[in-house]
């Protein structure tokens, strides 16, 4: 494991986390480290004790962009009514989140009035803080509030965002300053707090990805947030909602929630990775559309935690948010569309056993995948926001990304978005290969050509695709004021690199340099598009001399006693193991024999012949443990539960047991198997603590 991660993990007690807005009660006692508490309203402090009683650590969640913030809006904060704050679209109407909970285009006053209602989560012994989704719609841009801050920012008339492609970036650019100042009030306010109380509460921010927000037209600070003070990581918003969202692979549009989530954890991890902030990846076992039914709800929901664990730098998680809807709510059974029901119970007792699995993450040392991949990643910038709307808006399915992402991920490579602002000389270090364009976004300074130019000196291999086509390449930015007369941002980066403007491989400096005069976009809405991209990669690359790899139709990849596996079509073969495996996704854990394939896309696989040690080994449990003490003859575990599912654990028993107990009394839903040396034990969850024992 990278040491990035054992420095991060260190004294960690929430690695695991889920966030509510409701009081502690036995039926959502999510077997995590941590409840976050959502909301700084009245009845917070409530809540905050209902949670800490029950022994969690504490946490406190408020929305950036829209709350019920109706004090501020009507002047009650501070005698100033801020209603022309709100986010307002071209036709005059506000944009808003039901009500008057509106998108708010922060103005100076509203991160003290976040400020002021943190300090009242802090006074009651919180001990971090998570600001969630600073966003600002494309569509906005037209709101007093907003005109009022372009004077202030540019010096000069408000233009409508709509009205060329120049405005478009101007207001982007604003948008994105505004939330950043709005969040450094915050943070700001908390070292204060901390060094007036000696404390040291922690802020983060939960976003979605840069995927995402530049495919749903959401302007956020994403990268840049790393750079404010008092800002110590992140969460990643990935679920099935986001990773949903369709995009163009060989001509087709369609959903491709795998591939979509594993490229918008990468662009979360290694923002996190490269400023060394903390990083959570959250999964949502539902979403928040409810007309879907509980079979789409647990195959998403595999597909986005098997796209996050083959992240292996990553070792915390949001288990889920809003515990009350899935425990709690009713969606479409899968049998029939018209009837809705509660959760079914497998499913339950499914999302206990990966939750569990998820807080013993970070004690995986030993991280290896199947195959050894070349470093291979997607250059991505925050400016992928700030081109999505008129008048001339870049491809609205990111095909310019996905045009050059998904040909090798769809091969089995392990592609990585890298983030052009944040990257550092280690980080390129890790790749061999870059694709990239300045289709749908732009280099916001010429340091990142310089950046370029160190990496590809030291032997590595850029792909860069782009036609020279996009209007914004004509925006006033440093490539064409200050005395410099490029006409694109290419041409800038390519005068760095010492190479002719010509299609085809160039040697350059120590490496290679590839232009294809193309947009990305349309390799990606090609039926050939992907092919004509590899032929170039893989021609490009052996023209340096190196060995590129076969293609494959899996991922597969060992984290410790763990292994993930991920087919990219439902015939793949994965290799053939020589070992028995037990799929958590299975809530019956049942015990897959060696040299038997799965029909599975997705498995979260227990070597359950992966330890070695003598004695009893708990090696999955649906619930959490508390306590646990294991030796050669006996062991014992205080686990606690959702009240009412069903539980199971499964142990590594040497010989059969003389004696199972629950609470002292005689567990009668055993399983043991002599030849594998496994002990399973069924039973139905108590969010009361209760002690599990194990004699031989």
């Amino acid at each position: 494991m990278l040491l990035w991660i054992g420095l991060l993990a260190i004294a960690q007690a929430d690695r695991t986390t889920f966030q509510t807005s409701q009081p502690f009660r036995p039926s959502i006692a999510i077997p995590a480290d941590a409840a976050v508490v959502y909301g700084f309203g009245n009845d917070m402090p409530g809540r905050v004790k209902s949670w800490k009683d029950q022994g969690y650590t504490v946490q406190l969640m408020t929305g950036v962009a829209w709350g019920q913030y109706q004090d501020y809006l009507y002047g009650r904060f501070d005698g100033i009514n801020h209603v022309d704050e709100a986010q307002t679209n071209k036709d005059g109407n506000k944009i808003s989140h039901g009500g008057d909970v509106y998108y708010m285009s922060p103005g100076p006053s509203y991160g003290k009035f976040l400020a002021a209602g943190v300090r009242k989560a802090l006074d009651v012994g919180v001990d971090s803080i998570y600001l969630e989704e600073p966003e600002f719609w494309v569509r906005a841009g037209y709101s007093p509030a907003f005109k009022r801050e372009w004077q202030d920012f540019y010096h000069e008339a408000w233009q409508a965002p709509d009205s060329s492609a120049e405005a478009q970036w101007r207001a982007s650019k604003l948008k994105y300053f505004l939330y950043r100042r709005a969040l450094q009030q915050v943070f700001d306010d908390v070292q204060l707090y901390n060094k007036e109380h000696n404390r040291n509460v922690h802020c983060y921010v939960a976003t979605h990805s840069l995927l995402n927000y530049s495919s749903w037209s959401i302007v956020s600070p994403e990268s840049s947030l790393a750079q404010l003070k008092g800002c110590d990581g992140y969460i990643a918003q990935v679920w099935t909602g986001t990773a949903r969202t369709p995009n163009y692979y060989q001509g087709e549009l369609k959903e491709r929630t795998f591939q979509t989530a594993y490229l918008e954890y990468g662009a979360m991890m290694n923002v996190a990775r490269a400023t060394r902030k903390r990083l959570w990846f959250l999964a949502d076992p539902v979403e928040d559309d409810p007309k879907h039914d509980w079979g789409d709800y647990k195959r998403n929901y595999e597909a986005t935690v098997t796209a996050s664990l083959l992240q292996p730098d990553v070792a915390n998680y949001e288990v889920m948010p809003w515990p009350e809807r899935i425990f709690e709510g009713q969606y479409p059974t899968e049998a029939d569309p018209k009837v809705k029901a509660g959760i079914p119970p497998a499913y339950a007792t499914e999302l206990q056993l990966i939750d569990n699995a998820l807080s013993n993450m970070e004690a995986q040392k030993d991280v290896k995948w199947t195959d050894e991949f070349p470093g291979i990643g997607v250059v991505v910038s925050d400016t992928l926001m700030f081109e999505r709307s008129g008048p001339t808006p870049s491809d609205q399915q990111l095909g310019h990304i996905y045009g050059l992402a998904l040909p090798l991920l769809n091969r089995g490579f392990a592609v990585q978005p890298v983030q052009l602002e944040t990257a550092t000389k280690d980080d390129l270090a890790k790749q061999r290969i870059l694709l990239m364009t300045y289709r749908g976004m732009k280099p916001m300074t010429p340091e990142s050509d310089a950046k370029l130019a160190k990496w590809v000196e030291s032997g590595g291999l850029l792909i860069f695709v782009d036609d020279d086509g996009d209007p914004f390449n004509n925006i006033r930015e440093w490539w064409n004021t200050g005395g410099k007369a490029f006409k694109t941002p290419r041409e800038a980066l390519f005068r760095k690199l010492h190479i002719k403007e010509e299609n085809g491989f160039q040697e350059a400096l120590s490496g290679g340099v590839v232009w294809l005069h193309k947009n990305p976009a349309e390799l990606a809405k090609s039926k050939n598009g992907d092919e004509e991209l590899m032929r170039v990669v893989r021609n490009s690359f052996r023209q340096m001399k190196g060995y590129f790899p076969e293609s494959r139709d899996f991922f597969e990849l060992k984290r410790g006693m763990y292994v993930i596996t991920a087919k990219l079509n439902k015939s793949a073969e994965i290799p053939t193991q020589n070992r028995a495996f037990v799929n958590l996704y299975d809530p019956e854990l049942k015990l897959q024999e060696p040299g038997v394939a799965s029909d599975e896309m997705y498995q979260l696989l227990v070597d359950v012949q992966n330890i070695r040690e003598k004695g009893i080994h708990l090696l999955a449990l649906a619930g959490k443990t508390l306590e646990s003490k294991e030796s050669s003859a006996s062991a014992s575990y205080e686990i606690t539960g959702i009240e009412g599912t069903n539980g199971i654990a499964l142990l590594k028993c040497p010989t059969k047991p003389a004696s199972v107990n629950l609470n002292g009394n005689a567990a009668t839903d055993t399983t043991y198997d002599a030849k594998h040396h496994l002990l399973w034990v069924r039973f139905v969850n108590s969010a009361k603590p209760r002690t599990l024992e194990v004699r031989i």
